[in-house]
């Protein structure tokens, strides 16, 4: 620490004498957001995997200031940003985590959960190694060679998936670069992964830096609100629809504009459908609540969207799920788009209404409460007789979940109705790919608004074990489940090992039907024969046999250092959960799930998905699935 001195005058200011990688963890220490009047620090801790790049830089620099910048170890770099991720979604993207890497396949690595960060909207700090800014020795290990651009490395491969991105090449640009770093990471319009890359000898260099530039600061998260006159179209609007209903996303719940979203739903009498990220923003009881919509939705919500004159859609981005591949709604249907950003609030052709979710729905209950001269009746009054009511699907998703003999091997659903039976508003449940994203949007009946922790923008195999480490980490306390398939438990299992470290005690569920069931079903639908998609052993010519790969992904999990609870029937699943739940180390339910859903599965898709089908072919299959899908994509419209 001889370097650094107390702050002196230099110049007329107060410096602090310090590396560029010691100034940056000091700045990131330093960094609060504020909204509602509640400050809390914005970057609490740093993931890092190390070697050369950042290991004499940012990981000295660690050393240096442990006292202001907790570390978490990784054992994969895109593990790290997912963790990061589930971190700042849990807390409502207004804390996140810092991640540094090395140069190389280390930075490399970083893309997929970037990619995944911007998808979602989710503030994540990336801080990749980079090589030497004053290349002395051209090319150093692991650097990418381009002959016609000096300039360029493996870690420009960041910039189209990250919403900010710059290479601090002096130990000066460091300042602008973080500020602008952090502007991004705290609006709620413009957030995402942002990447500063470090080029290590960069990270090493000494440098006088303004106090200022140290010292606390505080970034106020706003809430926009309304232009009066996009306010008063859609309040008009609103008031003269006969069908109008409600589509909430994720931006409800990062508003925390749940309670907003209730009072105008039950004033104007509307009901509410949600999306992957928006579920929960209503528990699955109240009355205004019709469950998921689109391609992965309900019944009911999705009858109710067919017929439907209008949708004030808050918070979403109306994905090919959502919209059913633009055949969901009628031509005619008018859309009025809450949403912070521009660029989202004219999709579909739609009224625009930009704005903070909650600030908006607020302004829009008092306007339209305003012009109907009270609360709107009529629309959910005569919900016993819309298309395919609320009780007919709970129906349905009793019958999924039912599983009348304790002995059989449990089904997928009845594997979610097993856990149903046992969490309470405290449990949050977190998936990302295969069909259990699809059967939670249908079944799952979700208790409290952060309970229900899908991402479905990037679907990344690989995402829930460690976004369940971060969950974890931002909601100490409280039962986090991971579920996944054998196909994604094989992509990512690294971060078992980091909540075993750090004594997490993450619940891991793994269901086994060896192989890629959902994208099996899939290729089948659409003329592919499932190729591809079994773990079997093949024959010589090819082709794939009955019996299962001996691979024994239990016996896994308990080698990296999880507890494991093996379950055969239902009545072992039942008796597995209950352990776990109450666990305080990590452990792992294991379960070999009946493929066979006639035994008990879950209601079929509610509304189409459009991916496309060979246009010719001499597979009877194949034939099939085009006649099958020309019918289909004639329903699609454009909203102009």
């Amino acid at each position: 620490m001889a370097d650094q001195l107390p702050p002196r005058p230099h110049g007329g200011i107060q410096v602090t004498r310090l590396t560029v990688a010691q100034a940056l963890v000091r700045f990131l220490a330093a960094q609060h957001t504020e909204r509602d009047g509640v400050r809390q620090r914005l970057v609490t801790a740093t993931w890092g995997i190390f070697g050369h790049g950042n290991v004499a830089g940012i990981g000295q620099a660690l050393v240096e200031h442990a006292d202001l910048m907790p570390y978490h170890q990784g054992r994969n770099e895109q593990a790290m940003v997912h963790a990061a991720v589930g971190y700042a979604r849990q807390s409502r993207r207004l804390r996140t985590h810092a991640v540094t890497t090395s140069i190389g396949p280390g930075a490399t690595n970083l893309v997929t959960g970037a990619a995944l960060a911007t998808i979602n909207r989710i503030p994540v700090l990336l801080l990749p190694g980079d090589t030497f800014a004053t290349r002395p020795a051209d090319p150093v290990l692991q650097q990418l060679e381009v002959p016609y651009a000096g300039e360029v490395s493996v870690n420009d491969c960041l910039r189209p998936v990250s919403r900010y991105f710059d290479r601090i090449t002096r130990p000066e640009a460091l300042i602008p670069a973080a500020l602008a770093a952090v502007r991004v990471l705290t609006d709620p319009a413009e957030t995402g992964a942002v990447t500063l890359a470090l080029p290590q000898d960069v990270q090493a260099e000494a440098y006088d830096w303004p106090e200022e530039f140290l010292a606390e600061r505080t970034w106020t998260v706003r809430r926009p609100r309304p232009d009066a006159a996009e306010l008063d179209a859609a309040v008009q609007a609103l008031r003269t629809a006969r069908r109008p209903m409600i589509i909430a996303g994720g931006g409800v719940k990062y508003s925390a504009a749940e309670d907003a979203l209730r009072t105008l739903a039950r004033r104007a009498d509307l009901p509410v459908a949600t999306t992957q990220a928006g579920k929960g923003v209503l528990p699955w009881d109240h009355p205004c609540d019709v469950g998921g919509i689109g391609h992965t939705g309900t019944g009911t919500a999705n009858a109710l969207a067919r017929t439907s004159d209008l949708v004030l859609a808050v918070g979403t981005r109306h994905t090919d799920f959502t919209t059913a591949s633009g055949t969901l709604f009628r031509p005619d249907t008018r859309i009025v788009n809450l949403n912070i950003t521009g660029f989202d609030a004219h999709k579909q052709a739609a009224l625009p209404l930009v704005a903070d979710a909650r600030a908006g729905l607020e302004a829009l209950t008092e306007a339209l409460t305003e012009a109907l001269g009270g609360p709107r009746q009529g629309h959910l009054q005569d919900a016993a007789q819309w298309t395919f009511s609320k009780q007919d699907w709970q129906e349905r998703t009793d019958a999924a979940y039912a599983a009348p003999d304790p002995r059989a091997r449990p089904t997928q659903t009845q594997v979610l109705g097993a856990l149903d039976t046992l969490v309470t508003g405290d449990d949050i449940l977190i998936n990302a790919a295969g069909s259990l994203p699809g059967d939670l949007h249908k079944l799952w009946r979700t208790r409290s608004v952060d309970q229900y922790h899908v991402e479905y923008g990037y679907s990344c195999m690989g995402y829930e074990i460690p976004a369940a480490v971060g969950v974890s980490l931002a909601a100490p306390g409280r039962p986090v489940w991971a579920l996944v398939g054998d196909g994604t438990y094989l992509m990512n299992p690294t971060e078992i090992v980091t909540a075993v470290q750090q004594r997490l005690p993450i619940k891991v569920v793994i269901l086994d039907n060896h192989g890629y069931a959902s994208i099996g079903g899939l290729s089948e639908a659409v003329g592919a024969e499932r190729f591809g998609t079994d773990y079997r052993f093949r024959a010589e010519d090819g082709s794939f046999t009955g019996e299962a790969l001996p691979v024994d992904l239990a016996a896994n999990a308990a080698s990296l250092g999880m507890r494991v609870l093996r379950a055969r029937t239902v009545r072992d699943l039942r008796e597995a959960l209950a352990d776990a739940r109450e666990a305080t180390v990590p452990t792992c339910v294991y379960v070999e799930t009946e493929t066979d859903d006639s035994v008990s599965g879950p209601p079929p898709a509610q509304a189409w998905w459009d991916v496309p089908v060979a246009a010719t072919s001499t597979r009877p299959s194949a034939v099939k699935a085009r006649e099958e899908y020309d019918r289909h994509v004639t329903a699609r419209r454009r909203h102009l």
